[in-house]
């Protein structure tokens, strides 16, 4: 079938698949070459890790956006407050962007949609209550006025040139969930958003399953799945399961009763109400975005709270222990989220006293395990009744996202010839490929790639050998992007060795050094207990730079050099440490 330079390419484009897991096929006289008429899907966040979600469909000079989120920094990322994606790619193309289409509505999908829009304005498209989350951020960064907001749902159609647009609804932890498909010329592209398959959610809205198989009749050419429990077996349990054992722990009950949960997951909260009700609490809210986010769910009609049943933080004092709940932020251990602060006693208008019971209804986000911990052993020295651990152990939260028997019956309906896993770290992505195998997607036609990986889809054949570029852009109070890799390196050296600062005076005229050297340290030694070290430091100092006076070198940038090289050779020696050095020359 193929001539021997097709063979010998073919043969090499396996082995690569086999090292890489990156999917090519070869058809003779088909030309390749990326053109008008490519399809191209590629993901600028959100493959290879579990955030800052962005995705892109582009036909020819078409492009839509799929989310625009957030990631949290782990601890290693000093004083940084959020990771959104690079956007360069979408900067240079942005008269060819149509449309930002957000499936839903948590941080990871919605948290980086103010700064994307500060440099690229486009109309977004989202559902009613996705809309009042991103509402709420817009008015934040004072962008709402200039934002085009269309509410969409799974009936909406819309089209953007040569891409059609339509939708169905999926299953989540949160309230209106999409998946989209995008109609192309080269074929139909779907895109499931976070799902799992709940047949008896708190919130009745079901998967559309119906319209999934009908989709998956119509023909997929690429189907793009989130990965997230890609390593879990079976189905995902349901969120029924949760509002039983939460109403067992309210009957039980005996002092005030916390309940920490995302803000976002308004089945969770409404569960919660209807414990109130069979208990006859009033209920009480903790956290800036609980209040948020509640408000919105109340306004739009996702949330059912009865007349009088919420309460002023103010007021729980007020109210018998037996009478009251508290719904509050914090359940990932954050440090300014209200549970941190409830479980260090200095929440000022309320307290976990004995007997009290503490509910975490989510389970840590892999990283938070640590803070979520150290909250747990806080509460306990207070004296409440703590129920935490993961979902399975405790009944109080399940993922809203599928496991693996929730990812097959996908890829069934859907039925693939190509499929693209994403929404997840690379071993989560590697299981949800065998997945695919297992209920029929050819092997070969599974593209794991990279944040930046394109696959180009011409004729029916897809390949993968090009890229755009991606990363992580850093945000740092109402800095963005301006905090690096330097900086940061900085900032690690900073806090593991402190840093010493030496002050020396030089006179303009002849050179001769007037005063110090003087060493000032922070976070290196303790001055008191360290002043011999401090001593031989400043002669160190004084006499290579006497030395480079006496060879006429007079020039600042070699003097500062020559100090932080001498001082961090000796330091090492004396210590093992690398404080930073920061040498400063005063001429009068």
């Amino acid at each position: 079938m193929y001539s021997t330079p097709y063979s010998l390419l073919l043969e090499f484009l396996i082995f690569k698949e086999e090292i890489l897991g990156t999917s090519y096929r070869i058809r003779e006289g088909i030309d390749l070459t990326t053109n008008q008429n490519t399809l191209s899907i590629f993901a600028l966040g959100g493959v290879n890790e579990i955030g800052k979600n962005m995705y892109v469909v582009q036909y020819g000079d078409e492009i839509v956006v799929i989310d625009c989120g957030g990631m949290f920094p782990d601890e290693s990322l000093l004083g940084i407050d959020l990771i959104i994606p690079d956007v360069s790619y979408l900067e240079e193309n942005r008269d060819k962007i149509k449309a930002l289409i957000v499936t839903h509505g948590h941080e990871d999908h919605i948290g980086g949609i103010p700064y994307f829009l500060k440099k690229i304005n486009v109309p977004i498209y989202a559902t009613r209550f996705t809309l009042g989350l991103i509402e709420l951020k817009l008015e934040e960064h004072r962008l709402k006025g200039d934002t085009k907001l269309i509410a969409i749902d799974e009936d909406t159609r819309l089209e953007f040139g040569n891409i059609k647009v339509s939708f169905f609804k999926v299953s989540h932890s949160i309230p209106d969930c999409l998946g989209i498909v995008f109609h192309t010329p080269e074929g139909n592209v779907v895109h499931t958003g976070d799902f799992k398959f709940d047949l008896t959610p708190t919130n009745n809205q079901n998967s559309d399953i119906h319209k999934m198989a009908e989709i998956g009749q119509n023909g997929v050419l690429v189907l793009i799945s989130e990965s997230t429990n890609a390593e879990r077996k079976g189905f995902t349990p349901s969120e029924q399961m949760v509002a039983n054992h939460l109403m067992e722990a309210f009957l039980k009950a005996d002092g005030k009763i916390f309940v920490s949960t995302f803000a976002s997951n308004v089945n969770r909260v409404q569960q919660v109400v209807e414990a109130c009700i069979k208990t006859n609490r009033k209920l009480a809210l903790l956290g800036r975005s609980m209040v948020n986010v509640l408000e919105v769910a109340m306004e739009r009609g996702y949330l059912s709270v009865p007349e009088g049943m919420i309460i002023e933080a103010s007021e729980i004092e007020k109210h018998t222990p037996e009478k009251v709940a508290v719904l509050c932020t914090g359940s990932q251990g954050e440090p300014n989220a209200a549970l941190a602060r409830l479980a260090a006693g200095n929440y000022r208008d309320a307290s976990i006293n004995p007997g009290d019971t503490v509910i975490m209804a989510a389970s840590p986000i892999p990283g938070n395990e640590k803070a979520v911990s150290r909250i747990i052993d806080q509460l306990f020295q207070l004296g409440a009744h703590v129920i935490y651990g993961s979902g399975s152990t405790t009944g109080m939260h399940v993922s809203g996202h599928g496991y693996q028997e929730d990812l097959k019956w996908m890829l069934t309906l859907m039925k693939p010839t190509y499929f693209i896993p994403i929404h997840g770290e690379y071993r989560m992505l590697h299981h949800h490929r065998q997945l695919a195998e297992s209920v029929g997607v050819e092997k070969g036609n599974t593209f794991i790639i990279r944040n930046g990986d394109v696959v180009d889809i011409q004729g029916g054949v897809a390949r993968q050998t090009r890229n755009v570029p991606a990363g992580d852009v850093y945000v740092d109070g109402i800095s963005v992007g301006d905090v690096g890799d330097v900086v940061l390196r900085d900032r690690k050296q900073l806090s593991e060795d402190g840093m010493l600062v030496i002050v020396l005076t030089l006179s303009k005229q002849d050179g001769r050094i007037i005063q110090g050297p003087d060493t000032i340290t922070r976070g290196f030694v303790y001055v008191k207990n360290s002043e011999n070290l401090l001593q031989e430091i400043n002669g160190l100092v004084k006499k290579s730079v006497e030395e480079l006076l006496a060879e006429n070198i007079r020039q600042w940038n070699i003097i500062k050099q020559t100090i932080k090289k001498t001082v961090g050779q000796y330091l090492f020696q004396q210590t093992k440490r690398k404080p930073m050095i920061l040498p400063i020359i005063i001429e009068i």
